[in-house]
């Protein structure tokens, strides 16, 4: 399993054979200006809620590759309503595609579209396969919901967490969720883009590193493999 940082809270994880972008924030982020979405290929895009952080580059790079969005019911709607083609899940379902199983999880947020459409539920993700497997927490509070992902999952290789606190949770309670998962590798995400949430990388790894728990910044563009 690889996973490419693209920013903020995009990622392309190849996995089972097949690339999975999540989340494209890419165009409109200047920190990720030297990553050319025209250039990435897609065989899912895979939506945990309906901010424009989150969303907007979904139909430019759904347009060229032909991927299939995979999000709540509401979000693939909306994106059907453009043309575009979807799967749509809801918190607790999993379904087996074929890169491997989804299982949309709770996340602590909130999630209205572009246009002002009602988002659905927002959402984290957990991915596996019969060798690999991943936590994506999308925009999330600490929740006690992520107790359950270790009971009915199987054992996560990574989890991808949001850390820049002010609109989701910080690295402190990223920390304490990486305890809950079971998991204590970390790629820290949604960081750093806004000033509101822009974090003291060393200070985040310390405490990570304090509790015997690694997290991971990777550069925009690096990519990485579990």
């Amino acid at each position: 399993m690889n996973i490419t940082y693209l920013g903020h809270a995009s990622l392309l994880i190849e996995l089972g054979g097949k690339k999975l972008i999540v989340d494209p924030f890419i165009s409109a982020n200047p920190l990720a200006n030297h990553i050319d979405i025209d250039s990435l290929e897609a065989d899912y895009v895979l939506i945990t809620h309906g901010h424009q952080d989150h969303v907007l580059d979904v139909a430019q790079i759904v347009k060229r590759t032909d991927a299939m969005i995979i999000s709540n019911f509401e979000i693939v709607s909306w994106f059907e309503n453009q043309g575009l083609k979807g799967h749509g899940m809801n918190l607790g379902g999993k379904f087996r595609f074929d890169f491997g199983t989804v299982k949309m999880v709770n996340a602590i947020h909130s999630s209205v579209l572009p246009d002002g459409t009602h988002g659905g539920n927002p959402a984290g993700f957990v991915i596996w396969n019969e060798t690999e497997c991943l936590y994506i927490g999308g925009d999330t509070a600490l929740t006690e919901d992520m107790k359950l992902i270790p009971l009915t999952c199987p054992k996560l290789q990574v989890a991808v967490l949001p850390i820049g606190d002010n609109f989701t949770m910080g690295f402190e309670d990223a920390c304490r969720a990486s305890e809950w998962i079971k998991c204590n590798t970390v790629l820290g995400y949604h960081y750093d883009t806004f000033e509101p949430i822009k974090i003291d990388k060393n200070l985040a790894i310390a405490h990570f590193n304090k509790h015997y728990k690694l997290l991971q910044l990777p550069e925009i563009g690096e990519r990485l493999t579990y």
